[in-house]
């Protein structure tokens, strides 16, 4: 990882180093020469993006670059993370996804440009993560690719496949533990169980990849990162090398197996009503279709989960889906892309995202990336100046700078219950509390029909030392109180309008359902502009945000809310409404 500044540090420049040299090493061992097995393609694209690509549109990273006419790879690169996208080649899937004589035309045409520009062991896309990356699709599509080209650019094709092959087998020990890993050592084990020449790099990935389950994987089937879309990605790649071994007459190792089994429940109990992957730490709702078809594609049984899912709560009601991140934050390196979200959640009615968080914000760049970490980009309770972890940049080992999370929480505490006509969840932290002498504590109560979720949010000093933190605080305050706000943040596809002279939010969804907020206690409401980052557009999308105004004046303070469809609301909708593809 880069230093925050963006000056390499030497570990890093070292690193480089030695992977340009294993690259060059590699480029010139005996190469593959064809297939032993070729992989079922399981890599799943989208027509839009891959219309948009044929048409010169270059979206990544945040990025829009118009180049109709123009080489890939003599594009100016407005990022790094630009250029990593483009090396990784994930654009194959969308090609294929179009299947015309016209993606093809370009898939080959990138590919093979690739190959006279990069294939001798230079360039960035000469890292291990984005090999592994590189070489499934290069597996995946090379029928799609290899179709009408001659002898001589299929010998450069498989040539290139089998020193990518070798050279990640000397180097996929340098990525990092967690995602960068597990897609090196996957795209290893497919090479080597698909390329002429390269079994011997099989065992040793499979056993490699193995021990790495044992060591990410917890035993409630979640990740360090707690990054709900990350897990649904590790949990792809460990489908995908799993069938790919079964394909080929080989069995997974029971830990990677095992791993498969304790992270199907979990991925289950993050997803929304409406199929989506719950947006917190980094992730964001995942490709539409992507999570139904990695569950099916596990072979696992829907099962009933208890408690926490890598750390989150989730309510259910009806049609209605709420999910709570209830637990203490990533901690260490675990956290660089971690947000300061304890107690924030999300709320889906069927098909339809109501309250969200922004998301992560990186694609849009550093400043996005940092106010979409930050507590008020997320819908829970925030101390006015403060997030309830703070971020820092700190020396992470070996040479290594990044800015992570720190004045964490020390103290989350959960507790659910549930009765004939609701389900409730009572949960806490201590994150203002070194800071403020402040506690906050969050119970919501969702009812079995979905139609009505309540809340109560109250921010108080609960010990002597608190109250004594507290009133230090509020003497350096001229005794104005503690200011805070509750926010939640809309989905742009909400409408929504303040109403009964200021004191509620009427919620329009496009399925024509109608959502009513109300409050309670000596707080104030508006209603104002938020926005929501989403991966894969060019821009922030506006939305809006009601936000409720609180003071501690005292030693605590409590604002009660209500989230309810409204009367007229039928039960059950039938939502029929297309959303509009406007990437």
């Amino acid at each position: 990882m880069d230093q925050v500044d963006g000056t390499p540090s030497w570990h890093e420049r070292r690193v480089r180093f030695a992977n340009r040299w294993h690259a060059r090493r590699a480029v010139r061992s005996r190469p593959a020469t064809g297939f032993v097995s070729h992989p079922e393609p399981r890599t799943i694209g989208t027509v839009s993006r891959g219309r948009q690509l044929i048409a010169g549109n270059l979206l990544f990273a945040g990025h829009l670059v118009e180049a109709p006419d123009m080489a890939l790879w003599n594009v100016s690169m407005p990022s790094p993370r630009f250029e990593e996208e483009l090396h990784g080649f994930r654009w194959l899937d969308d090609l294929a996804a179009v299947g015309s004589p016209e993606a093809r035309q370009r898939a080959q045409e990138w590919t093979w440009s690739w190959l006279g520009r990069y294939g001798r062991g230079v360039g960035p896309g000469w890292e291990p993560a984005l090999t592994g990356r590189r070489l499934i699709r290069w597996i995946n599509h090379a029928v799609f690719l290899l179709h009408a080209r001659d002898r001589v650019a299929s010998q450069a094709f498989f040539s290139s496949l089998g020193a990518q092959t070798i050279y990640l087998a000397r180097r996929w020990q340098v990525t990092p533990p967690g995602l960068a890993r597990f897609e090196a050592l996957t795209g290893l084990i497919y090479a080597g169980l698909a390329l002429t020449g390269m079994e011997g790099h099989v065992a040793p990935a499979v056993k490699a990849l193995a021990q790495e389950c044992a060591r990410e994987i917890d035993d409630e089937g979640g990740l360090p990162t707690r990054n709900p879309e990350e897990l649904l990605e590790v949990f792809t790649l460990l489908i995908w090398a799993a069938q790919a071994l079964l394909e080929t007459g080989r069995k997974p190792e029971p830990d990677h197996e095992a791993a498969i089994v304790r992270i199907a429940p979990t991925l289950r109990a993050l997803r929304h009503a409406d199929g989506s992957l719950a947006r917190f730490h980094g992730g964001g709702c995942g490709v539409e279709g992507w999570l139904d078809h990695a569950l099916a594609a596990s072979g696992i049984r829907p099962e009933h989960h208890e408690g926490l899912a890598m750390g989150f709560a989730r309510l259910v009601g009806g049609r209605t889906t709420v999910i709570v991140d209830a637990a203490l934050p990533p901690i260490g390196v675990a956290s660089i892309n971690a947000h300061a979200s304890t107690l924030a959640f999300e709320l889906t009615s069927a098909r339809r995202p109501l309250i969200v968080n922004c998301g992560p914000g990186a694609t849009f760049g550093e400043t996005w990336r940092r106010a979409g970490r930050a507590t008020p980009s997320h819908s829970t309770l925030g101390v006015d100046g403060f997030s309830s972890s703070r971020l820092g940049v700190v020396g992470l080992g070996r040479g290594r700078r990044g800015e992570i999370l720190h004045d964490l929480p020390t103290d989350v505490r959960v507790q659910p219950s549930s009765g004939p006509r609701a389900v409730r969840l009572l949960v806490g932290h201590d994150g203002y509390a070194s800071t403020h002498g402040l506690t906050h504590v969050r119970q919501l109560t969702l009812t079995r029909d979905g139609r009505e979720l309540m809340g109560e949010d109250t921010l108080g000093a609960l010990t002597d030392a608190d109250r004594r933190t507290l009133q230090r605080r509020m003497e350096g305050a001229q005794l104005q109180g503690v200011a805070f706000s509750i926010r939640f943040h809309l989905h742009p596809d909400v409408e929504a309008k303040l109403d009964m002279g200021g004191t509620a939010v009427s919620l329009a969804l496009k399925s024509g359902e109608i959502w009513v907020f109300r409050y309670s206690g000596d707080g104030r409401l508006a209603l104002q502009p938020s926005v929501y980052l989403e991966p894969g557009r060019l821009k922030p999308r506006a939305t809006r945000q009601i936000v409720l105004f609180g003071r501690v004046l005292e030693t605590a303070c409590q604002l009660n809310w209500t989230l309810a469809k409204a009367q007229d609301t039928p039960q059950a909708i039938r939502d029929v409404v297309r959303d509009d593809d406007d990437l």
